[in-house]
Parts: structure tokens; sequence; C-alpha cells
């Protein structure tokens, strides 16, 4: 399998992981670069993400799910994810839920 199939299946499966709150809203998807030797991949994301937020973690899921699918859908061994943040965005701030606004009575 050609090594940018591989790419392209590997940076669908980062966006999986990073569906949610977690995915920068403006920031660019996700890119990934394969290297393809003997049915083993070496895969490397470059993404986006948000900040503040739990950046370890989010690199931990992208790493599964990219392993996770590449062997699923391309029959290959991922022995190596290496999750690259290109960029930290600031985080959308989120109106204060509960709270009473100013002024009414």
């Amino acid at each position: 399998m050609a090594d940018r199939v591989v790419a392209k299946i590997a940076a669908q499966a980062a966006r999986e992981a990073l569906r949610g709150p977690s995915r920068p809203k403006d920031g660019g998807a996700p890119h990934a670069t394969v290297a393809v030797r003997h049915d083993i991949a070496r895969v490397r994301i470059s993404l986006e993400l948000d900040y503040p937020s739990d950046i370890g973690q989010q690199c931990g899921a992208v790493r599964r799910r990219v392993s996770e699918r590449v062997r699923a859908l391309a029959g290959m061994d991922v022995p190596e994810v290496a999750v690259l943040v290109e960029r930290l965005r600031p985080a959308p701030a989120t109106p204060a839920r509960g709270r009473a606004q100013e002024g009414a009575s």
C-alpha cells in the first residue's frame, strides 16, 4: 500500500480522535507523513490544539486512534506514532453558567 494512502488514513484517524471541544474550531486539519517498510508504518502527525487543554491526553488519544485505524484498515503494524503540536490556539471563551446577569433583579 502506498505511503500517501496510509497517510490519509492516519490524518483521518487523528481528526476522529480530536472531535469535540478539544479540536480547534478555526485550526487546520491534522497532516500525516508516513514511512512504510515491510508492512510496518511509522507515522508522524502534525496538528493544532486549543490551549489551555490536556495536551498529553489529546496526543495520547491521537496516537491510539491512528495506530488502531492504520492496523485495521491497512493491515500494518504501527510501532511509532509521533505527534507534533505545531500550534496552540487560545481556547474560545465560554460564558459562565449559572450566574445571574448583572443588573437583573
